[in-house]
C-alpha cells in the first residue's frame, strides 16, 4: 500500500479517528496504533506478523538487560544479540534473495528503516543515552510506526516514546499543516516525480545510445530532481501522517542541491540517514590520535552506506566517491580553518561543482549495471547537442521542479500558515481540486516509491 494510494488514505483517515476518540486512555491509544502499524505491515505480507513482534521483543528484552547490568561482558552480549536480530533480518530481506536466485521467497519490504530505528534505541541504551521504557506496548509501538516504515525518515525510539506516552492535543492548525504536508508530498510524488521518471529519465536510462550527449546529460539532471521530489515526497507524506497522530517526526530534507560543498549536501540529504551513519558508524570508530583516521572513518562510512543500497559494484562506487569527497571536503576545510568561500561568486562556483559531483554519483546510483553507468557518461563526452526529444513540456515541468526545490523556506512556511488559517471549507476546495488534478494527470497510478527497495 502506496503513501500516495487512495486506500492509504482511507486507512489514514480510520486511524486518525480511532485514535483521537481512545487518546484519554493510554492502553487504548497505543494499542490502536500498535494494531495500525501491524496491519500495515500485514497488507504487504503476512509473515512480517511473526518477524516484527518477534525482534521487538528481543531487542525490548536486550535494552532491559543491558539497563539491569554493569558487567561490560554481558551488556556487549546483550548488544550483539540485537545487532544480530537486526542486521540479520535486515540481510536475509534485502539481500540473501537476490545473492541466490534459488530462495523461494522475496518479501516486499526490506525492513531497513524499522532495523535502523530498532538499532539506534539498542545503541543508545547501550552508550546510557538513554534508558529503556519499562513499557513493551510502547517499545513495540514506537519501532514499527507505519508512516515511517517504507523509507522514513529514521525516527529514534528516544524520541519517539515520550510523544506515545504523553501526546499533545491536536488542534485546528497543526492538523491543517499536516493536510497540507500529505498534499505537497502526493504534488511532489505523482506530478513531479513520476512525469520526469516516465518522459525522460526511464528512457534516457535505458537507452542512453539512442540519445544525444545533452539529452543524456537532461535525464541525469531529471534523475537527481525526480530522485529527490520522489523521497523529499515520501517525507512529506510520512511527517503529515505522523502529525495527524500528534506525533512530529524529525526534517529529512533541507534544499539539498543549494550545498555548496559534499558535508553540506549530507547535512542537508535525507538527514536522519547521515545523521544515522555519523552516529552509530562513524562515531564508532576507535578515536586514535591520527591525522588520518577521520578520512579513514568517513570513507569506510560511505563505502558501508552504499553498500547498504545494494551489494553492487554501483553502490560501491558511489558510497566511496562520497566518501572520498567527505574526506576533501575535511582537509580543504582544516586547511582553511573553516572559512572556505568569501564571495557570492565563489559561493555559485562551490554550489555549481557541488551539484555536479552529485549527479555523479547519481549516475552510479541509479544506473542498472556498471557498463550502463560507464555507457550513460561516455554518452554524455560525446557532446552530440541534439535536443529533439526534450518536450516543451517536460522542460517546463524541470523548471519548476527546479523552483520547488530553491523555494526559500519563509515563503513556504507563510503559504502552509495561510492554508492552515484558511476556512475548512476553503481547505477542503483546495484539497478536492488537487486530487482531481492528481488523477487527471497521473491517471495511471503512482509508481513505487524510489526508496521502497532500499
Amino acid at each position: 500500500m502506496q503513501l500516495t494510494s487512495t486506500a492509504y488514505l482511507v486507512f489514514l483517515a480510520a486511524a486518525f479517528f480511532l485514535y483521537w476518540l481512545l487518546v484519554r486512555w493510554r492502553l487504548a491509544r497505543l494499542a490502536l496504533i500498535l494494531l495500525a502499524n501491524y496491519w500495515f505491515y500485514a497488507l504487504w505480507d503476512l509473515s512480517y506478523l511473526a518477524l516484527i513482534p518477534t525482534a521487538g521483543l528481543l531487542d525490548y528484552l536486550a535494552a532491559r538487560g543491558m539497563a539491569a547490568t554493569r558487567q561490560p561482558l554481558l551488556r556487549g552480549l546483550l548488544l550483539l544479540l540485537s545487532l544480530a536480530v537486526n542486521l540479520g533480518l535486515m540481510a536475509s530481506l534485502k539481500f540473501l534473495p537476490v545473492w541466490n536466485s534459488q530462495w523461494p521467497w522475496l518479501l516486499p519490504l526490506p525492513l531497513s528503516f524499522y532495523c535502523f530505528q530498532a538499532l539506534s534505541y539498542t545503541l543508545d541504551v547501550y552508550r546510557k543515552d538513554t534508558k529503556p521504557t519499562s513499557s513493551l506496548l510502547a517499545h513495540l509501538t514506537a519501532l514499527s510506526l507505519f508512516p515511517t516504515i517504507i523509507a522514513g525518515p529514521i525516527a529514534r525510539p528516544a524520541s519517539l516514546l515520550p510523544q506515545l506516552e504523553k501526546p499533545k492535543p491536536l488542534d485546528a492548525l497543526e492538523g491543517s499543516k499536516a493536510l497540507f504536508l500529505i498534499a505537497v508530498g502526493a504534488i511532489k510524488k505523482l506530478l513531479v516525480a513520476d512525469y520526469l521518471a516516465e518522459n525522460l529519465v526511464n528512457r534516457i536510462f535505458d537507452f542512453p545510445t539512442l540519445y544525444s550527449g545533452l539529452e543524456v546529460l537532461a535525464g541525469v539532471y531529471g534523475y537527481a530532481l525526480q530522485l529527490y521530489f520522489d523521497f523529499s515526497g515520501y517525507s512529506d507524506v510520512a511527517l503529515g501522517s505522523a502529525l495527524l497522530l500528534g506525533i512530529k517526526l524529525p526534517q529529512n530534507f533541507n534544499m539539498p542541491y543549494a550545498a555548496n560543498n559534499i558535508a553540506a549536501f549530507w547535512q542537508r540529504w535525507h538527514i536522519s540517514l547521515s545523521t544515522w551513519l555519523r552516529d552509530y558508524v562513524y562515531f564508532s570508530f576507535p578515536k586514535l590520535r591520527t591525522a588520518y583516521m577521520p578520512h579513514f572513518a568517513l570513507i569506510v562510512t560511505m563505502v558501508l552506506g552504499g553498500l547498504w543500497h545494494g551489494a553492487t559494484w554501483n553502490f560501491l562506487i558511489w558510497g566511496a566517491l562520497h566518501g572520498l569527497g567527505l574526506s576533501a571536503c575535511r582537509a580543504w576545510q582544516a586547511w582553511r580553518s573553516g572559512n572556505t568561500w568569501n564571495s557570492p561568486l565563489s559561493r555559485g562556483l562551490a554550489t555549481f561543482w557541488t551539484f555536479h559531483f552529485v549527479c555523479l554519483g547519481w549516475v552510479f546510483f541509479r544506473a542498472t549495471t556498471l557498463e550502463n553507468a560507464l555507457t550513460i557518461l561516455q554518452q554524455i563526452s560525446s557532446l552530440t547537442l541534439s535536443a529533439a526529444n526534450l518536450s516543451g513540456t517536460l522542460l517546463a515541468i524541470a523548471a519548476l521542479a527546479v523552483l520547488g526545490h530553491c523555494w526559500p523556506q519563509k515563503s513556504y512556511e507563510k503559504i502552509q500558515n495561510a492554508f492552515a488559517h484558511a476556512p475548512v471549507y476553503a481547505q477542503a476546495a483546495i484539497l478536492a481540486l488537487l486530487a482531481y488534478g492528481i488523477e487527471y494527470v497521473a491517471a495511471t497510478g503512482s509508481a513505487p516509491f524510489v526508496y521502497s527497495q532500499f
